[in-house]
Order: structure tokens, then C-alpha cells, then sequence
């Protein structure tokens, strides 16, 4: 699911206006399958991948799959639902989607989700894959939108990763008071579906034992962060040891869903299939 590409063209516009790997578009980062029910994002048993984001176009659309896995993909089968209508306005909005992944990120710096955003639009949602290279809770950073202009400080600034995924002090449950485990959650607009401390995606001779793995998703569908020249957001590597907090480095990735105006500015290079092979 990291070995294959997304890609999709709008009216026969180049670059692409989505280029994510398939597993992390749907909310499945990791190489690995979380099953979760979201309102844009569906994912079922077994193998079943859904979205339902509107994606309009005015000419034509293109819509592309290629393997970098080092075998053939025996079976791969879809569906496009779609409508027909007369016109749509000038300035409709296209969908868009770009993958980005730090690994480790840096010291002391934040993890940019997306910058280089020009046009106006409205940012729609957010999946990170957060792996754990540092002890204790890794949640505390804000999230931060820089919208039409800001530069030294944000618009929209959280109260930590934790609360933008919708959660309160961690996502652990408790046995009188004892931490026992992290609970995984869905819902249509937010989610922590990904929880994992084993690599299941094949058997081993040793234990399977990995870093600490975690898949959040939050859709903005009833709150769009809209913008109307351009757009950063970003998130701190801050996490908290039980005293204070502290500066940590993580191995991150993450897909951004929006929609904007055409032209859209050219994404970053995408890292190639050994650079996206999870931990």
C-alpha cells in the first residue's frame, strides 16, 4: 500500500493535482489495513478502500495507479461513480491531496504538513502516521494554520495533536487508575483507527517487535479552513515524560486533502518507494 501511487489530473493539467501512496490516501499508512468508517473515507473488510470526497471537473479527468512494488499485483479492481451536468461554475474548486514524510523529523522544528499552497481554497482534511522513535507521550505539539500572509505566527493554533484528533490526555484507557492500553476509535470526522507495536504485514523468524505505530485522521467538512492567497500548516514534535515536556524526533508521514482554484503550485518530489517503506 506504499509501493503504489495515486495520481490524478484535472482538465488535463500537469502536474497532478493528487499524488499520494494508495494505502496512505485512504487513511492507511504503514503498509498495513485499519478498518474504519469515517464520512469521506471508508475502509472495510477485506481490502475495500472508499472515498466519497467530490472531485468535479469541467473536460476530462485522469486517474492513475503505478506499481513500484517489487511484484506484480495479481488483482486490482474499481469503480467510478460520477455525474453528468451542463456546466459548473468558473471558479469551482478542485480536489487535491499531497503525501510529505520527515524521517526522523527535526529537532526543534516543525513538521510541515504542506506549505506552498497559492490560490484560494479551503483545506478539507488531515491523515498522519506518527512513529514513535522517542520514549514517553509523543501528542503534545499544536497544530498550526498560517493563512493569507502569516508568517512568524499562525491564524489557527491548537492545544496539541492530541486534541486536533479529538481526543483529551492521550487516548489510553485505565484499570483503577493504571494505564492498560490505547484505545482506537472512528468516527465520520475524526479517528485514531491505527494502533501498532508488531509488523503483521508478514510472519517472522524473530518476534515482529517494531516502533510504536499510530494513524489519526480529522476531517475539516463541517469546519474548512478556508484561505484566499495561500497556505502553510504544521505540527511541533513535542512530547511530555510524566514532568515537563520535551523536543522529540519522530519519523512522520502525512497526506493533506484541499480544494483550490487552478493553477496549483508544483508538489515536492515524491520520495521514492525505499524512502516511503515504513519502519
Amino acid at each position: 500500500m506504499r509501493d503504489l501511487v495515486l495520481r490524478m489530473y484535472w482538465d488535463d493539467k500537469q502536474p497532478p493535482s493528487v499524488e499520494v501512496p494508495l494505502g496512505d490516501f485512504f487513511c492507511n499508512g504503514f503498509g498495513a489495513r485499519a478498518i474504519f468508517n469515517s464520512l469521506p473515507i471508508v475502509v472495510n473488510p477485506v481490502g475495500g478502500m472508499n472515498s466519497y470526497f467530490a472531485m468535479p471537473f469541467k473536460k476530462a479527468a485522469k486517474v492513475t495507479i503505478t506499481n513500484e512494488h517489487p511484484q506484480e499485483i495479481e488483482a486490482f479492481f474499481y469503480q467510478f461513480d460520477y455525474v453528468l451536468v451542463d456546466e459548473l461554475p468558473e471558479d469551482t474548486e478542485y480536489f487535491h491531496a499531497q503525501f510529505r514524510r520527515e524521517n526522523p523529523t527535526k529537532l526543534k522544528q516543525d513538521y510541515t504538513i504542506i506549505d506552498g499552497i497559492k490560490g484560494r481554497g479551503k483545506y478539507v482534511g488531515t491523515y498522519i502516521a506518527w512513529t514513535s522513535l522517542s520514549r514517553y507521550w509523543y501528542g503534545e505539539g499544536e497544530v498550526k494554520f498560517y493563512l493569507d500572509g502569516d508568517r512568524d505566527w499562525p491564524t489557527i493554533c491548537g492545544t496539541g495533536t492530541e486534541d486536533y484528533f479529538g481526543g483529551a490526555w492521550g487516548f489510553v484507557n485505565y484499570d483503577n487508575g493504571n494505564p492498560v492500553q490505547e484505545q482506537t476509535y472512528s468516527t465520520p470526522f475524526i479517528g485514531f483507527p491505527h494502533f501498532q507495536v508488531t509488523d503483521n504485514t508478514r510472519s517472522h523468524i524473530y518476534d515482529g517487535a517494531a516502533c510504536p505505530m499510530r494513524g489519526f485522521y480529522r476531517w475539516h467538512i463541517l469546519d474548512p479552513i478556508l484561505f484566499e492567497e495561500d497556505l502553510r500548516v504544521t505540527v511541533q514534535q513535542i512530547g511530555h515524560d510524566g514532568k515537563a515536556l520535551f523536543e522529540r524526533s519522530d519519523d512522520v508521514s502525512s497526506v493533506c486533502y484541499w480544494y483550490q482554484t487552478e493553477p496549483h503550485q508544483v508538489f515536492p518530489a515524491l520520495p521514492d518507494v525505499l524512502e516511503r517503506r515504513p519502519r
